[in-house]
Parts: C-alpha cells; sequence; structure tokens
C-alpha cells in the first residue's frame, strides 16, 4: 500500500476511539497491518536491495536512488497525511488536527520502522519485522499503476463509507 492510503485509513481507525488518543494511536498502527494483509500494490523502492530468500537481509543502499526514494516517500505521507487532515478534520468529520494527524502518522509508522530495522538490525524491531513480513507475504500484486491506485482509492472510499454510515 502507498503511504497515502495507510495515513487515511490509519486516519480513519483512530476515528473511532475519538475519546482515547492512546486507543486511536494503536488503531491507527494497527490499522497498517490489517490493510497490508490484503493484496496490494506498491510502487517500487529504486534504492532498496531486495533479498526473497532472506526477507530479513534486505536493505536500503544510500546514494542517488536513495535521494530520489526518499523525496517519493516523503511526497506519499506528506500527501497521505493532508488528505486525512481535509477529510477527518474539515470535510467529513470534525476531528481535532493533532488527533488526525496522530492517527495518520501512527498508520504510517510501521514502515519507517522497517528502515530503522534495515539500518540497525534492532534485536527490539526484529519481531516487528517479522510480523510485517508475514503479513505481506504474498500480497504483492503488480497490476499497471492506474489500476494499483484505483484499488487503494476504491479501499480507501469503501472504509469511508463506512465510517459515515456507522
Amino acid at each position: 500500500m502507498t503511504l497515502t492510503t495507510h495515513a487515511i485509513v490509519g486516519a480513519a481507525a483512530a476515528s473511532l476511539f475519538p475519546a482515547s488518543p492512546v486507543l486511536a494511536f494503536a488503531a491507527g498502527f494497527a490499522s497498517h497491518f490489517a490493510i497490508d494483509s490484503l493484496p496490494h500494490w506498491d510502487y517500487r523502492l529504486l534504492s532498496k536491495q531486495d533479498n526473497p530468500g532472506d526477507k530479513l537481509s534486505e536493505d536500503m543502499k544510500f546514494g542517488r536512488m536513495f535521494v530520489f526514494d526518499l523525496l517519493r516517500i516523503g511526497s506519499d505521507a506528506a500527501l497521505g497525511v493532508l488528505l486525512a487532515a481535509f477529510i477527518f478534520s474539515f470535510w467529513l468529520f470534525n476531528l481535532p488536527l493533532w488527533f488526525v494527524v496522530m492517527g495518520a502518522l501512527a498508520g504510517i509508522l510501521p514502515d519507517p520502522l522497517q528502515f530503522v530495522y534495515y539500518k540497525t538490525r534492532s534485536k527490539l524491531l526484529l519481531p516487528l519485522q517479522r510480523f510485517h513480513i508475514w503479513v505481506q507475504k504474498g500480497k504483492s500484486i503488480h497490476p499497471p499503476f492506474y489500476i494499483g491506485l484505483l484499488y487503494q482509492v476504491l479501499l480507501v472510499a469503501v472504509i469511508l463509507v463506512v465510517l459515515v454510515a456507522i
């Protein structure tokens, strides 16, 4: 999933717990894994060193492609947080902006934690990394770009329709 999708779904999950920021953060964080467990499309990271035989040994290499990836990832995350803020603070709902941003960032957080794992091989992050790999195993699909995005737009639309209905 793109970080835009993770941010919007994270904010949606957080919105279910408006009286508890801790539960809202946990829901946003958990939403990441919930939607990663669905078949999904991702854009390819050009600096990522894939290793299908040992996913725990994958890495992202610093260099020109890393800078390009960082700009793309940053733009994706920023778009997601901005859309989540618009949807949940100004358009469909009237949640506090800080709350929505927290939920959106919680929905994104597992992916930056993967990068931290790549660079530190932290034993503390190892269980989370294993879980992240397990949740996504076999879920990546490779349709054309526009179909991958359409699928995620539809997923977000369904989630928003359900939230408005409840």
